[in-house]
């Protein structure tokens, strides 16, 4: 084997690899109704059970009404939205709602703790928005969309185009704020009430985690089988400014007998794009019990938990949960920035018991977790750590490092940086550099007999050269030959072994530093890198378009610049076959190397977030420096060896003696 061809096919796909992970992360990727004062009810001609996940609101509402429509629910007069919590930082509140009687829905959720990217005038951060539709609807999260009679057909009730009836605002003994909507749903023609709904938001201070509870009543003196449908969480920002790093993702539990450990799958949002059928839009895991549903960002999650009934441990009347993906503006290319992602749930019929009776009203249980994705607020919290939210939190793993291995480095990694900056330095830009040292340190044994191997196999290749010359015609004389020449002065190619096994430790980290919302607006230098999860940005300018590639550049960049000088040196000291008459075709390898790694990588980096350019160029230099010494160990080696002599160690006198020629056999 030509194990020159093998050693440009590995770095060849190193670079591939890291041009990956690097495009994965995003290269190139910078009212009231006006039909009067109350909602119709209007029948459809589905039946139960068939009713098209994918069809939108609006085809709905256009189908021809009953021939007597009997039931209709009335506006309510007030349509001012209704505030909990609060954005100062003071008031011990996380967040800070904005909801609607429309729908009785959040219209936004805002962070009192994280403001928005905004390097002028930063804001308090909106994790939940409204979503503006091409027809003028406007999607708002945990709305009351589809309220459905089943009897005789399905009669199907808008509910998010229903102003509800705000009951005010109560304070708790804890802080706590509670308000609730309500809606009543009557009989068109004697105006006898039929259903009620209650919906009730609750709020508490130091907590991510909010309450929503819908109540259904039937008022009537027969039964009534009923279901609903609800919107989820939606309208999240992009937080991944290079790459939409937005997905739905759906937590579940194992059976016992599989061991009861929390799984989860992930729609990402160019899936949800390209969704033609409802079962596209649907995670799932067979034979394991769904827990919670998230749409989430780069930093960020928006998570539903349906709360089981009292005693039992999942929840059996959510029917089914989707992803959706909304492109407000209608573009054909789907990357104006107005895209984002959404939730749809279908709560399963329901029969009520007639008014009075115990069966006559159900309430459905919500909790909705609105923060960060923090795997130590994940794991110092019960509730969270038991329903596996750090299932949220998403590393970039390949095919040479599967999920199974980068999750528990990459973990790892982000508890030890978390621990010093907390008790050595707070400063994640200095963590980061000495985590880089610290590991380059640790595996310095390993790299330096890879370079040792590395520097063997470019000696072998003249000799291996004049085998296959000496041997052209002769292919298994060629072999032993070649095989000979390998055991004689060590197999090269277990040099790279050591570079293999480095890749999952360098990509756990890549990802730690790029996945981490302790990052996110963590200053390293107050005058230049200011927020480690962006561009470092020294100097910033109108934005520039570069001809033909589209780039948009807004910033004077120094890091990048930085580490393709750091990338070149690196290559000078990298060892380089010697003699290139024996293989020109390598030598000419070689130049284009030197000259495409100091190129490629400031490139495809130049928009990436400082904290991963800080990572890659920490290590880089420090790289340099630990070939620096390993180049001079291995030229005083050879020295040694050419004079005849062997390096000894300390316990030898720290001198070098003789080389003991080796018998000619063994006896």
């Amino acid at each position: 084997m030509n194990f020159r061809i093998v050693l440009v096919l590995i770095v060849a796909g190193f670079v591939v690899l890291c041009g990956w992970l690097v495009l994965d992360s995003g290269l190139c990727q910078t009212c009231r109704p006006g039909t009067g004062p109350c909602v119709l009810l209007q029948q459809t001609t589905i039946t139960e059970g068939k009713e098209s996940g994918n069809s939108s609101p609006a085809k709905k509402q256009t189908l021809e009404a009953a021939n007597s429509i009997r039931f209709w629910a009335g506006d309510a007069n007030d349509t001012n939205s209704v505030s909990l919590g609060s954005i100062d930082p003071r008031s011990n509140f996380m967040l800070q709602l904005e909801l609607s009687p429309k729908g009785a829905a959040i219209s936004s959720a805002v962070f009192s703790q994280f403001k928005d990217r905004d390097p002028k005038d930063p804001q308090p951060l909106e994790i939940l928005s409204p979503v503006q539709l091409p027809d003028g609807r406007e999607v708002l999260s945990m709305a009351n969309t589809s309220f459905i009679f089943v009897r005789e057909g399905l009669y199907l009730l808008r509910l998010d185009e229903l102003y509800w009836e705000n009951m005010g605002i109560e304070k708790g003994a804890d802080g706590s704020q509670t308000t609730s909507f309500k809606a009543v749903i009557e009989d068109k023609d004697t105006g006898v009430p039929l259903i009620e709904l209650t919906k009730t938001y609750i709020i508490t201070p130091g907590s991510y985690l909010l309450n929503c509870d819908i109540t259904v009543e039937n008022l009537t003196d027969s039964e009534q089988k009923v279901r609903f449908n609800l919107g989820g969480p939606t309208g999240l920002g992009r937080e991944g400014f290079r790459g939409d790093m937005r997905q739905v993702i759906a937590g579940f539990r194992q059976k016992e007998d599989a061991g009861g450990n929390v799984v989860s799958v992930g729609l990402k949002t160019d899936k949800l794009r390209k969704a033609k059928e409802v079962a596209d839009r649907r995670p799932a895991k067979p034979g394991a019990d769904f827990l919670w549903i998230a749409a989430v960002n780069k930093y960020f999650a928006a998570i539903v938990v349906p709360v089981p009934d009292e005693g039992r441990k999942f929840c059996d009347w959510l029917a089914d949960k989707t992803g959706r993906f909304y492109n407000p503006d209608g573009d054909e290319s789907s990357n104006s920035g107005d895209e984002t992602i959404g939730l749809d749930l279908k709560i399963a019929s329901r029969i009520l018991a007639k008014a009075g009776e115990v069966n006559s009203k159900k309430t459905y249980k919500f909790q909705l977790y609105l923060g960060p994705k923090d795997k130590s607020l994940f794991d110092k919290t019960p509730l969270y750590e038991n329903m596996g939210f750090a299932h949220t939190i998403t590393f970039m793993p390949c095919f040479c490092c599967p999920t199974c291995i980068i999750h528990p480095i990459a973990f790892a990694i982000l508890w030890l940086m978390k621990w010093m900056h907390t008790y050595i330095i707070g400063n994640y830009g200095i963590v980061i550099m000495i985590l880089v040292f610290l590991f380059r340190f640790v595996m310095h044994p390993v790299t330096k007999k890879s370079q040792i191997s590395m520097r063997k196999m470019t000696k072998l290749g003249p000799k291996a050269e004049e085998i296959k010359k000496k041997y052209a015609n002769n292919k298994a004389e060629m072999n032993k030959q070649m095989m000979a020449l390998y055991k004689e002065q060590g197999l090269p190619i277990m040099g790279f072994l050591p570079m293999m096994v480095q890749m999952p430790i360098w990509i756990s980290l890549w990802s730690a530093v790029y996945a981490s919302v302790e990052l996110r607006g963590a200053a390293f230098l107050p005058f230049w890198i200011t927020d480690l999860s962006m561009p470092d940005a020294l100097v910033r300018f109108s934005t520039i378009t570069v001809p033909l590639i589209g780039w948009k550049i807004e910033s004077l960049n120094l890091l990048p610049l930085l580490m393709g000088l750091a990338f070149y040196l690196q290559q000078k000291l990298m060892p380089h076959q010697s003699g290139t008459p024996a293989n020109p075709q390598l030598a000419q390898q070689q130049k284009m190397m030197m000259i495409m790694f100091p190129l490629m990588f400031p490139l495809m980096l130049y928009k990436a977030p400082s904290g991963v350019n800080l990572y890659i160029m920490s290590s880089t230099f420090a790289g340099v420096i630990e070939q620096y010494f390993i180049r001079k160990h291995i030229r005083e080696k050879e020295e040694a060896e050419s004079k005849g002599l062997v390096a000894t160690t300390s316990k030898t006198g720290g001198k070098a003696k003789k080389k003991k020629p080796k018998p000619f056999y063994k006896i």
